[in-house]
């Protein structure tokens, strides 16, 4: 049998997804980035974004270029996604209309930004499924923006709604409702990792995405100009607080973030000559350089490698027989 069936009889599958999302938002960005996607392959998502992208009268003309731009031939990879108005917006309706209308079965996901609870979401992926359906799409992935102080408090709730695949914390926004009581500082590094409030927010988040096989996306890096805090934040993201995902908010951040979150090549090597002596052994217990090992390190090391695949690193030639 194959390892992923072998392997998560008892678990939940997890949800594997690109560890970087770039958002982009104007017509000479969302261009940009689709170029350096097909020029780097799916090693990252791209969100173009209707909620903070639009420039204020120009909300509908904005959501018609991002469907044009999804349904167009320069989405090669079809893993872009847009960030919609949130659903007590007016423009909500009219960006779900616009864009499954002209680009439902090429868009990867649809981001729905600050709710407040789950029956809110619920709600809203009725909503996108009744439109997607009468365009052909069943089942579109919903990303969830978790940047308010119900969302957090319902966000096992809101990680256990199917359709949803991943959570992504807004920093700022969940900064700046604390009214002062938090500091500036904890918006960016290393502040953020420190302020308890924040770094409550951002383990609650990662922990209902792995409780329920969804992927935790962590907040963006103001800094753009030094690539270092990028990788540091991302690293740390990972190591500390259990995220397997990374917003970009300028090219330059990309390959930092791609490079940080994914794994190692001496990993992969481990990887692989674990797998391979469980893989003779049946998938029971073995031990492997001293150290005993079963189906609990067995799922550890299978995603591991997968990760390693949708990050297009190039793995050892008996690696594909695991994924």
């Amino acid at each position: 049998m194959h390892p992923s069936k072998v392997l998560f009889q008892d678990q939940i599958s997890p949800v594997f997804l690109p560890v970087c999302d770039h958002y982009a938002g104007s017509e000479k960005l969302m261009r940009k980035s689709m170029a350096l996607q097909n020029e780097l392959a799916a090693i990252f998502d791209i969100t173009f974004d209707c909620e903070d992208g639009a420039a204020t009268g120009n909300e509908v003309a904005h959501a018609k270029l991002v469907a044009q731009l999804i349904a167009s031939d320069e989405n090669t990879h079809q893993r872009i996604g847009a960030r919609i108005h949130d659903i007590d917006s007016a423009f909500f309706d009219s960006d779900l209309d616009i864009i499954l209308s002209t680009a439902a079965n090429k868009i990867a996901y649809l981001v729905i930004p600050k709710v407040d609870n789950a029956k809110q979401v619920s709600t809203a992926i009725k909503h996108i499924n009744q439109i997607a359906k009468v365009h052909g799409r069943t089942n579109l992935p919903v990303h969830v923006l978790i940047e308010t102080h119900n969302a957090v408090a319902e966000v096992n709730q809101i990680a256990a709604l199917p359709q949803v695949e991943c959570l992504s914390f807004g920093i700022m926004d969940f900064v700046s409702s604390h009214y002062g009581a938090i500091p500036s500082n904890a918006m960016r590094s290393p502040g953020q990792f420190s302020h308890p409030l924040v770094m409550r927010a951002k383990l609650e988040i990662a922990a209902a995405c792995h409780r329920y096989g969804k992927t935790p996306s962590h907040n963006v890096t103001t800094e753009i100009k030094d690539t270092s805090i990028v990788s540091g934040d991302a690293t740390r993201a990972t190591l500390e607080c259990g995220y397997t995902r990374m917003w970009s908010i300028h090219p330059d951040q990309i390959k930092p973030i791609v490079k940080a979150m994914s794994p190692r090549s001496s990993e992969i090597n481990e990887a692989v000559g674990i797998l391979s002596a469980a893989q003779q052994e049946q998938w029971g217990p073995i031990q492997f350089n001293g150290r005993l090992h079963d189906r609990a390190s067995y799922r550890y090391y299978w995603t591991l490698l997968k990760k390693a695949q949708l990050s297009q690193i190039t793995l050892p030639e008996n690696a594909q027989n695991f994924l």
